[in-house]
């Protein structure tokens, strides 16, 4: 039975396997326990950007086009308008979220990570982590254990602001992809999030701030999509999950720190959480190695400003169907402004370029209002 470890981390999903990935690489000594067994799934959109993908493999993990379907770029479509545009380097992949967790427990794996599946947490303490079988002594411990991290709590890490929680629910359809894009419906009450995971499947995931809203509701949101999906054949279960906006004014306290949706999370529409996971995998594991997660906490931050940022400005779209379809028609009008936003969205420009974007976006709003008048 495991008695000692350097690093302990809680939580077996992509965060934590990235976290345990990245310590074993530093030299540490790591042991992760999960209270499930693999592969984990989750619902999420499936969609990996290519910022994601390179993360990945900065890890050592790669992913080939035969283990997903490639994708080119993001399309929104409104009730009457669309915009589209194509990733400025590099190509996206649709990837079923259990084949990238199975990637990563095999890098851990061969990486030397002592993996405990089936293995509850039941608590931590100054001298490590509580098991049923009783205390791992760990020099430092890593909460990757999700948005209602108990690992935040033992810490006294709670978030102090009440979170923007929204609502997702996952289906897989047995079809060909219609387009190369990943794809999000806007409609009144909901989004849907379109991405092709294989040659022969669609994963689409339906969200909401309304708790209980189903499938029932895409006729009536998204009667294109709907059309398109009607006569498909549903591939496994149909998942549901909370996705949230919450940020903590800190993400360590002595030997303890959080990482991915436990550390905070930004809401599904950005489509940054994978990402955010793996950076501040490799983050934490420089400031384990210096002794100090005081770095840990300003690169945390640093990488959690853009994708807030963003998702704040998209989340500004949702439930104001006027304001939305304005904002389309406007991006519509002008072929230079939403590839500009995609651009600074996966991280490919800089801050200064999001806010000529913004500029850019608001001389299109001024030029359609005069039209419309």
């Amino acid at each position: 039975m495991l008695r000692e470890t350097d690093v302990f981390v809680i939580g077996g999903g992509p965060a934590g396997l990235a976290a345990a990935i990245s310590a074993r690489a530093k030299g540490f000594r790591v042991a992760l326990a999960d209270g499930s067994q693999p592969p984990i799934d989750k619902s999420c959109g499936e969609g990996l950007m290519p910022d994601t993908l390179a993360a990945l493999g900065d890890l050592g993990v790669s992913v080939s086009d035969s283990e997903g379907y490639s994708v080119r770029g993001v399309r929104f479509l409104g009730r009457a308008n669309e915009v589209v545009a194509t990733f400025p380097l590099g190509q996206g992949i649709g990837l079923r979220r259990v084949v990238l967790h199975e990637k990563l427990v095999e890098r851990a794996s061969a990486c030397g990570v002592s993996l405990l599946w089936k293995t509850p947490v039941a608590g931590i303490c100054d001298e490590g982590v509580r098991l049923a079988s009783g205390v791992v002594r760990a020099k430092w411990i890593i909460g990757a254990d999700g948005i209602g991290s108990r690992v935040r709590k033992w810490a006294g890490l709670d978030a102090p602001m009440r979170p923007d929680s929204r609502f997702a629910v996952r289906r897989h359809y047995r079809m060909s992809p219609w387009s190369d894009f990943m794809e999000v419906y806007w409609g009144d009450r909901a989004q849907a999030y379109v991405t092709p995971v294989a040659a022969d499947e669609v994963c689409v995931v339906l969200i909401s701030r309304e708790r209980g809203l189903d499938f029932g509701a895409v006729d009536e949101e998204f009667p294109k999509l709907a059309a398109r999906v009607r006569l498909a054949e549903l591939t496994g279960a149909e998942r549901g999950a909370i996705s949230m906006t919450q940020k903590l004014k800190r993400v360590y306290r002595r030997q303890v720190a959080l990482i991915g949706d436990a550390s905070g999370s930004v809401d599904a529409i950005t489509g940054e959480g994978l990402r955010l996971g793996f950076r501040q995998a490799v983050a934490l594991a420089e400031a384990l190695a210096a002794g100090n997660l005081s770095s840990y906490q300003i690169a945390h931050r640093r990488f959690a400003r853009r994708p807030m940022l963003m998702g704040h400005l998209m989340l500004r779209l949702d439930g104001r169907p006027k304001l939305r379809e304005f904002t389309l028609r406007a991006m519509a009008s002008d072929a230079r402004v939403f590839p500009r936003l995609l651009a600074a969205h996966v991280g490919e420009k800089s801050e200064a370029h999001l806010a000529a974007t913004g500029a850019l976006l608001g001389w299109r709003f001024v030029a359609t209002s005069l039209a419309i008048s």
